[in-house]
């Protein structure tokens, strides 16, 4: 419950990340520089972070020693989420982009049987495969279907351009997020922290982040004041806050991938920020009553995952 909790409360600030990159969108600023300046405002917080926490120099063993892997799931982690997200906010409001995302829900579930467990058989202790825990899937399966309640009603509203290209870069981001975050826990092992991991990973992506700005700087010139500001919203909302709830959400329920995909579906609520963000920020419309039965479905669906969690925990303190 605890997980999800914080969960919850990283979706929040999470909200800020869809709001604010169409908002930049609207007002004329380029997705490279929402993507490159997230992660370059993010880097010295983190830094300082960590440096206070008298942490930087285990830091800098661990990303020694496996240097290479820190580089390709930091850039699969943190480049291949975020990049296709800022570059699908250029071709499709927020709540698309938000309802979207939601996908990572059923994501994170299906990529279980790329990670192992330590289980205790007769001849000692053995790795083997997880398998894709059913109840979580059937549990976030509901939450999605209240998603496609909430977007139902928007998608005639849109072209089939707009839905595609707002479509398949999230899509791909839905995988690579948990995807990365996931496989720098499993090599960290425990032996770091949240606020290590994080900022080992900012470090790792930092030298695509770098390419992308060059890239910017020679394509669309350097951003105007009003995006460096809304980046740094994001960067402290998503980026600093979020992302640290996020990941502390997920490394207390690393063990279990039943809730651990609890936690990971508390990111459906996002869609319920965003949207009051929407109407609040951008003047969207009000829900209609259909989108109103989607967060009602969404809410029951993380009723379920709450419920799941406790019961397992429940069976486990029997067992033992």
């Amino acid at each position: 419950m605890k997980g999800i909790l914080i969960g919850i409360l990283a979706s929040f600030f999470f909200a800020f990340t869809f709001i604010l990159n169409r908002s930049m969108e609207l007002t004329g600023g380029s997705w490279i520089w929402s993507a490159s300046l997230r992660f370059l405002f993010m880097l010295p917080f983190f830094f300082l972070i960590v440096f206070f926490r008298r942490n930087v120099k285990q830091l800098f063993f661990e990303m020694k020693q496996n240097i290479s892997v820190w580089l390709l799931w930091s850039f699969v982690g943190f480049v291949l989420f975020y990049g296709p997200i800022t570059y699908a906010a250029a071709y499709g409001p927020s709540w698309l982009i938000a309802g979207t995302w939601q996908f990572t829900i059923i994501a994170g579930l299906l990529l279980t049987p790329l990670f192992s467990k330590m289980v205790l058989t007769d001849s000692g202790l053995k790795k083997v495969k997880n398998e894709i825990p059913t109840k979580a899937l059937m549990i976030s399966s509901i939450i999605f279907i209240g998603i496609l309640f909430i977007q139902s009603t928007q998608f005639k509203h849109s072209s089939l351009n707009i839905l595609l290209l707002g479509f398949f870069p999230v899509m791909i981001a839905t995988f690579a997020y948990p995807l990365g975050n996931r496989k720098m826990m499993e090599v960290c092992g425990g032996r770091l922290d949240t606020f290590q991991r994080i900022l080992g990973m900012t470090i790792a992506s930092m030298p695509f982040w770098l390419l992308l700005a060059g890239y910017g700087l020679l394509t669309v010139g350097p951003p105007s004041v009003t995006q460096i500001q809304q980046t740094f919203v994001v960067a402290i909302c998503s980026g600093v806050i979020a992302t640290s709830l996020f990941f502390f959400a997920t490394e207390l329920t690393r063990h279990s991938p039943e809730k651990l995909g609890a936690v990971e579906a508390t990111q459906s609520t996002q869609v319920i920020f965003v949207m009051l963000g929407d109407i609040l920020l951008l003047a969207s419309p009000v829900p209609n009553t259909i989108a109103l039965i989607g967060v009602f479905i969404i809410m029951v669906g993380m009723m379920l995952h709450s419920i799941l969690s406790n019961k397992q925990q429940n069976e486990l303190k029997k067992a033992v």
